[in-house]
């Protein structure tokens, strides 16, 4: 393996070590030995930059299943690289910040720091695969891993719930996911995502394409919170705050922003592709900024702004996949590319900053309600500087990130008007008018944030503890994330030829990159444009809202702040489980003839469907032999010996009379020339008799049974439908075989048995030889089911007996 697999691998390695260091040396803080983990593994990560930035990638294999064609194969190109360093560097910061967050002596930091390097790994495993199957098993990895952090506090029932909530919802997005990957690889019959690429045109003509991108968008949507399915993350806010942070900020949301982007070469310009996620996306924005309005809670608003703000990131995507539409690169296209990639960046600094600044007023004052904070700016006037930063930044205003990406997000939605394609000439003009009203609401929650916890007058006594400013170890990662906020505002540049361009060029891979639609080039001031104009109509609009919040927050819809749509996931989730709690009473009645019922009725109903659907009943009787006296005479032997089984009340009877429809059976085996099968079945007859005779000597005589008429008639159907779809199923297959020049597959165990067994008894070479896997599994469900046979034995055993 290479060190690129390894660099993902590390975060699992470290995680195993990390309870053997808390438990020997608890003096110190676990997160200091955690921390050095994302730091060595940014600091592996960045001189890739200069390669990336000149247009190379980078792959490294490694075979896994090669007889499947799944390789653990490592891919950087700018996307991943941009990705893997906001993992890794924003991941750093995070385990910097838990260390004076989580209380060594109270904490089970042990748990903690394993959940997290788990979730690290799995990210890193997420955003550098290749291989649909392997991005699978990590995508589902940050999924099991995530819910372990939202859970952190499991003793909380907000906890517990938020992290069933997240991971049921993800979940069953992923499962669509993997079914698109299967079907991908039905269209392209390879599992490696670049040589997907290569059949673009291939993949966007085949019939399969809309429910191959509507299921692997179900999986994308569900992870980074897109509406309807944004309503896990307002919950996952229970978890920690430095969870929270980097949930947001760098890690799991962003998932599914990755995935649609990392996909688009494959699917972009085609109408379908463009629609579902610019639509998606757009309304996800507005419905999440609104929401963020209602929010009394610091991390409520800001998971629903990290909602808001992932629409918009996923509707520029959809925008700018409209690129691939036309051969050649163009500006017009390109610019939602650029917004969404240089957004991103900017959200996972101002959003780290926030969260964290949030988490410090918890930790500092006890509650995160806006309704008891505010006054803070005097006593915590380095966290208030730093939120302020981070909500100017998110607001959109100059001369921060966020502004120079809102701009570009405007110049992306007003270009959408003048899209010549996909019906846009008619309702492209709705984008903007939806993303500035979206602005407008996110410029008052910004100012709800920053004025209702630090401005206005100060009262301790509305605080459950002794306010004071945090400590400075936890003020120095959202100081650090702040200071890029401002750093890149003013220099936004810094970005273009490293990141921007790079990661770019991955998303509309395909078009020819020697193009000016491709050189960023982000300035602070473009004349009064549109876009300058939607700007100051946010502000002016925003403090409007935000000035006469006394009386709309007075509106009943203000008070509600739960979402719409938790009380009909949890109506479904409560029907679900009443619904499995009703088919589970009916179905487990305790009986075993019951269950012998529902099996053959079940198997019934699927052969006879199957049947029917493939048009498989055939009967042709000319083909067949005489039937000779002898064997009727066997056969109806036979018959009476299996009919009169049921009217047995002795249990050796029974057992004597089971034993003689074993050899009738041999006998027919001995009358069609089969020494081999009869052999064999004398010889499991004439055990078996032997056994059960020795066995059933123990047990008490049967019991008659009492049941009704009518459900000895139900179990008469049942065996009559299951022997009559058998013959059917054997007069089909016969007929079937002849003249259609299918060869039996007894003649390959005929001619390879003594070959390749070294065994002139084929059905024991079957047994051993060619199925011997299946026969060892048998053996071990039968030693199994002998255990469990000695246990119940022993349970009703005095003491001193032996088995």
């Amino acid at each position: 393996m290479s060190l690129l697999h390894w660099a993902i691998l590390i975060p699992f390695l470290f995680a195993i070590i990390v309870p053997i260091l808390y438990k020997y040396i608890r003096p110190i803080h676990t997160g200091w030995f955690v921390l050095l983990v994302p730091s060595v593994l940014f600091i592996y990560f960045l001189p890739y930059l200069t390669p990336i930035s000149n247009g190379d990638t980078f792959m490294e294999s490694v075979p896994w299943v090669p007889s499947l064609g799944i390789q653990f194969s490592a891919y950087v190109d700018g996307w991943s690289l941009l990705f893997a360093l906001l993992i890794t560097g924003i991941g750093a910061l995070v385990v910097l910040y838990s260390i004076f967050y989580l209380d060594k002596k109270y904490e089970a930091l042990n748990n903690f720091y394993v959940y997290l390097l788990l979730f690290m790994g799995a990210m890193l495993g997420v955003v550098l695969s290749d291989n649909l199957i392997v991005l699978y098993v990590f995508w589902e990895l940050t999924s099991l891993s995530s819910t372990l952090l939202i859970s952190y506090w499991y003793y909380r029932d907000a906890s517990i719930n938020g992290a069933v909530k997240s991971l049921n919802i993800t979940v069953l997005g992923g499962f669509a996911m993997l079914a698109g990957f299967a079907l991908l690889y039905v269209m392209t019959g390879t599992f490696s995502i670049q040589e997907m690429i290569g059949q673009a045109g291939t993949v966007i003509d085949h019939p399969l394409f809309l429910p191959t991108i509507i299921l692997i968008l179900l999986g994308a949507f569900t992870k980074s919170a897109q509406f309807p399915f944004h309503i896990w993350l307002p919950d996952a806010m229970e978890a920690p705050t430095p969870v929270s942070a980097y949930l947001h900020s760098a890690t799991m949301v962003k998932a599914g922003i990755y995935l649609v982007a990392r996909f688009t070469p494959l699917f972009g310009g085609a109408a379908e592709w463009f629609w579902i996620i610019a639509g998606a996306g757009l309304l996800t924005t507005l419905w999440g900024s609104f929401s963020a309005l209602r929010q009394k809670d610091l991390k409520g608003l800001l998971a629903y702004s990290t909602i808001s703000q992932l629409g918009m990131v996923m509707c520029l995507l959809g925008l700018g996949s409209a690129a691939l539409y036309f051969d050649e690169a163009n500006e017009l296209y390109t610019v939602a590319i650029l917004a969404a990639v240089f957004h991103l960046f900017n959200h996972a600094s101002f959003k780290g900053s926030l969260f964290m600044t949030a988490g410090i007023v918890d930790h500092e004052t006890g509650t995160r309600d806006i309704r008891s904070l505010g006054g803070l700016m005097l006593v915590m006037p380095a966290t208030a500087t730093i939120s302020l930063i981070g909500a100017a930044s998110m607001a959109g205003l100059p001369p921060l990130n966020g502004f120079l990406s809102k701009e570009h997000f405007f110049m992306g939605l007003t270009n959408a008007a003048e899209y010549g394609i996909f019906n846009m000439e008619t309702v492209g003009l709705i984008f903007p008018i939806i993303g500035w009203l979206a602005s407008v609401f996110t410029f008052v929650y910004c100012c709800i944030f920053f004025f209702k916890t630090f401005a206005g007058r100060f009262d301790a006594s509305r605080f459950p503890k002794k306010v004071h400013e945090a400590p400075v170890g936890m003020l120095i990662s959202p100081a650090i994330l702040g200071f890029i906020v401002v750093t890149v505002g003013l220099f936004p540049n810094l970005l273009s030829q490293s990141i921007i361009e790079p990661s770019m060029a991955s998303i509309l891979n395909g078009l020819p990159m020697d193009n000016e639609a491709f050189s960023v080039d982000i300035e602070h001031w473009h004349g009064f444009s549109l876009e300058l104009w939607m700007t100051i109509g946010v502000v002016a609009f925003g403090s409007l809202i935000f000035a006469g919040m006394g009386r709309w927050s007075k509106w009943s819809i203000y008070n509600k702040d739960v979402d719409p749509f938790t009380p009909v996931y949890d109506a479904t989730m409560t029907g679900t489980i009443k619904g499995s709690q009703l088919i589970t009473n009916v179905q487990m009645t305790g009986r075993l003839r019951d269950y012998f019922a529902f099996i053959a009725v079940f198997f019934l109903i699927i052969t006879s469907w199957t049947m029917v659907r493939f048009d498989a009943f055939a009967l042709d009787l000319e083909a067949m032999g005489n039937v000779t006296i002898y064997e009727m005479l066997l056969i109806g032997l036979l018959l009476v010996s299996v009919l009169s089984l049921p009217f047995i009340q002795k249990r050796i009877a029974a057992v004597v009379v089971l034993g003689f429809v074993g050899f009738f059976i041999a006998l027919l085996f001995v009358n069609f020339r089969a020494p081999d099968l009869a052999l064999t079945q004398l010889l499991i007859e004439t055990v078996l008799v032997v056994l059960f005779m020795l066995a059933f000597y123990h047990l008490p005589e049967l019991r008659k049974e009492t049941s009704k008429l009518t459900f000895k008639w139900t179990n008469a159907m049942i065996s009559f439908g299951i022997g009559l779809m058998m013959t059917v199923i054997a007069f089909s297959a016969f007929t079937f075989g002849q003249g259609n020049g299918f060869d039996p597959i007894s003649d390959y165990f005929i001619e390879n048995s003594a070959d390749l067994a070294g065994g002139y008894n084929m059905v024991n070479v079957v047994l051993v030889d060619f199925r011997g896997l299946d026969t060892i599994l048998e053996v071990l469900v039968l030693a199994i089911a002998a255990l469990g046979v000695i246990a119940l034995i022993r349970l009703r055993m005095k003491e001193g007996d032996d088995v």
